[in-house]
């Protein structure tokens, strides 16, 4: 089996990284940064998120596992005491995969060629100057006209992040949608959202349009780039799914506990 290592790159992060890829080959597998049919993150949920990208032509053939050197994450649940338990576990090849849903993102540009992205996490659209003025369009309705700070698209893997810090739902990730959380909208007696996360399912989509030429500021996970010749962005659930190596149970509200309620 090929595997290959993504690591925060801290002094603890690449101790580690140095060992498990020694004794993966010592246990015969092949290390591989191309074409790994496991990545081994060694970091944080961050780290988790570079390696998501690095690999997103590989979707279908790579799953993920995690090693959190820091704080407990969603997606780095092994501590770096328990190296060369993850070890064994993936050079028997003891773990199912499990499959959670992705996000869609595709910019319709005025004057030039459209792009798609893939999140793990979320999207977010935000004006860096002024207010930020979309329409909101669902399933080719239209359903408000959005002014505030911005907004966030989530996916439900990620519904714990940026999504939750804005007051929206959590999510199991298992489940097919995706989520549209206000930042700081503007209501009063002239302007009017909905004011509260809107949960759509796989078969829905949401399309936002600029409705001045502005600029804006959009993040796809940890990637961020500047926009000025929108026409339209459009969020759907991804066909593509993220793979995650499951070697025991982590059910995904003890996850949520431990993170935001626990304090042992």
């Amino acid at each position: 089996m090929k595997f290959s290592i993504q690591s925060r790159r801290d002094d603890q992060s690449n101790e580690l990284m140095e060992l498990a890829k020694s004794y993966l080959i010592d246990f015969g597998l092949q290390f591989d940064e191309q074409e790994p049919e496991i990545v081994l993150s060694i970091g944080g949920d961050g780290t988790l998120l570079h390696a998501f990208h690095r690999y997103l032509h590989r979707l279908d053939k790579t799953a993920f596992v995690g090693i959190h050197t820091g704080h407990l994450g969603f997606y780095a649940d092994w501590k770096p005491s328990e190296l060369e338990k993850l070890v064994l576990s993936i050079a028997k090849k003891e773990y199912n995969v499990v499959e959670y849903p992705l996000l869609e993102v595709q910019v319709h540009r005025l004057h030039s060629d459209s792009s798609t992205f893939l999140a793990l996490n979320e999207a977010t659209i935000k004006s860096p100057d002024v207010t930020l003025v979309m329409d909101v369009e669902l399933n080719g309705e239209h359903f408000e006209r959005f002014r505030g700070d911005g907004l966030c698209i989530s996916t439900p893997s990620g519904s714990t992040a940026y999504n939750k810090a804005l007051g929206g739902a959590i999510i199991h990730p298992t489940l097919q949608a995706l989520q549209i959380t206000e930042m700081a909208s503007i209501n009063n007696r002239v302007f009017r959202t909905v004011g509260s996360s809107l949960v759509l399912p796989a078969h829905h989509n949401c399309v936002l349009k600029p409705v001045h030429e502005q600029q804006f500021n959009m993040t796809v996970d940890h990637i961020s780039m500047t926009e000025t010749d929108v026409k339209s962005i459009t969020f759907n659930v991804a066909n593509e799914k993220v793979r995650f190596a499951r070697f025991r149970p982590f059910p995904f509200w003890e996850r949520v506990h431990d993170s935001f309620i626990s304090n042992e």
